[in-house]
């Protein structure tokens, strides 16, 4: 009869343990869907078996395990990261290379041409007022042209710099979200299956904005980390992100020049040096590197700034090198062109001179021999130069800009490049961590069915035993 006893409570404990793995399976089919589930299994511990000094053996249930590889995890996060700073950089680089229009049809290049042709033109006829008249509103519209652009290099900056704000901010929302998950941890929540998912979906999202990386501690809780070193969660703390605007120095070679951009760690430490990569990465070499070396910045002028003094310096110069009228005596020419003294703000501030009028064009260049078209000549050569002085960098005017939008355009179709890349390594990333600890529906009903077998196989013990005690019990004498 104890027998028959100790096997009836084996075979219960049994019933309970399949029961408990019945609803771990069901538990997982339930969040296959789920974003960064991984997927549980129910462990067995047997229980001890000797029946002489009554241990009846059989099986008890042992903890949930989680199937979550955080070596997996890191290898997503990692590819997030990149394709975050790739996408961002996609995002800016168009924005940028829309201002540049090679075409011939609209902005410098289109504004360059026809003061070219309006140059030309007047060489033909140096004495028309017509044609002096032209040269003064295509020279307005090569003004415009630069002050066009520097405007969009402008708003773009702005632009960068509130992307950079929205996007510490998503930091600092994912860092307070992380604190609040491991309070719960703090709180007992250790094999929350739900919890264990919403903290690596988050950690994912953090990935696209910035390097980091995360280390579960001894007591359950998570340490993230910014570029390996920078705090941003600790137990149940957050630590909070910050933009700065950094001035050029007083010994700077352009003490006004614009400002960079600088991220600060929650104790006002810079860390803009450290981070180059996610979006927050992006979007600081956006903001610190590619639009200044168009707008210039403390230690350059900026490449549109170059070029629009370049320009409009060497055109002053040849026209204040001529002559209005050869006299006697002769009337010198006067400058187009007023440029700001600040090399930072030529593009944004050139201007044609508000007191030049046609007449005072000097089409004369004094020789020897004196040309009554010499200037208008040399101003039309401008567009195919022949000499050095009539050049940027070794290139005409129109070909240094034209490299200014090539070098823009090179940088978008890298960062296009590299979005299909990290695209694709994202991809397979994500599917190792599927393989590892994804939801398999084909193997979860596998166990389904192994289980209720098994707890079905229990229930026909128990039923079993239960018959075979009432039989025995019935067997026995009754007193008289």
């Amino acid at each position: 009869m104890a027998s028959l006893t100790s096997s009836l409570l084996s075979a219960s404990g049994a019933l309970d343990a399949f029961t408990q793995a019945l609803s771990v399976v069901q538990n997982n089919v339930a969040n296959a869907s789920t974003p960064d589930y991984a997927v549980q299994s129910q462990t067995f511990e047997p229980l001890e078996f000797n029946p002489s000094q009554g241990f009846p053996g059989g099986v008890e249930a042992g903890q949930v395990v989680s199937s979550r590889d955080e070596y997996a995890e890191q290898a997503v996060q990692q590819q997030t990261t990149l394709l975050g700073q790739a996408q961002q950089d996609v995002n800016s680089l168009t924005s940028i290379q829309s201002l540049f229009d090679i075409s011939g049809n609209s902005g410098i290049t289109a504004a360059f041409n026809n003061l070219f042709s309006a140059f030309s033109a007047w060489g033909q006829t140096p004495d028309s007022s017509v044609a002096q008249q032209n040269v003064i509103e295509q020279a307005t519209a090569v003004a415009s042209a630069f002050q066009q652009t520097a405007a969009g290099l402008q708003t773009a900056a702005q632009d960068t710099g509130q992307q950079l704000q929205s996007t510490v901010d998503q930091v600092n929302q994912f860092a307070t979200q992380l604190a609040g998950y491991n309070q719960q941890i703090m709180n007992g929540d250790h094999t929350d299956a739900a919890l264990d998912a919403q903290i690596h979906s988050t950690l994912d999202q953090l990935s696209n904005d910035g390097s980091i990386s995360a280390t579960q501690q001894s007591d359950g809780t998570w340490l993230v980390l910014l570029n390996g070193q920078t705090p941003l969660v600790m137990q149940n703390q957050a630590f909070a992100l910050s933009v700065g605007s950094v001035a050029p120095s007083p010994a700077a070679a352009n003490p006004n020049g614009p400002h960079h951009l600088g991220l600060l760690a929650s104790d006002g430490t810079d860390i803009t040096a450290d981070t180059t990569s996610g979006q927050l990465g992006s979007l600081l070499n956006t903001a610190n590197v590619v639009l200044p070396g168009y707008l210039g910045d403390g230690t350059q002028d900026g490449s549109l700034n170059a070029l629009a003094e370049s320009f409009a310096s060497h055109v002053n110069t040849l026209l204040t090198d001529g002559y209005q009228s050869s006299g006697p005596p002769p009337v010198a020419g006067v400058p187009l062109f007023t440029l700001d003294a600040d090399p930072t703000r030529v593009a944004q501030n050139l201007q044609v001179s508000s007191t030049i009028t046609p007449d005072q064009l000097a089409a004369i260049s004094p020789g020897p021999p004196e040309v009554s078209n010499g200037v208008a000549l040399a101003l039309s050569q401008l567009a195919n130069p022949t000499s050095g002085g009539d050049e940027i960098g070794g290139l005409s005017y129109t070909q240094y800009y034209a490299g200014m939008a090539s070098n823009v355009g090179t940088l978008l179709d890298t960062a296009n490049a590299n979005v299909q890349t990290q695209q694709t390594a994202v991809a397979q990333a994500q599917n190792v961590r599927q393989q590892v600890s994804g939801v398999s529906l084909d193997q979860e009903a596998t166990l389904l069915l192994q289980f209720q077998q098994a707890y079905e196989a229990s229930s026909k013990l128990i039923n079993i035993l239960d018959q075979l005690t009432e039989d025995t019990m019935n067997m026995l004498p009754t007193g008289s």
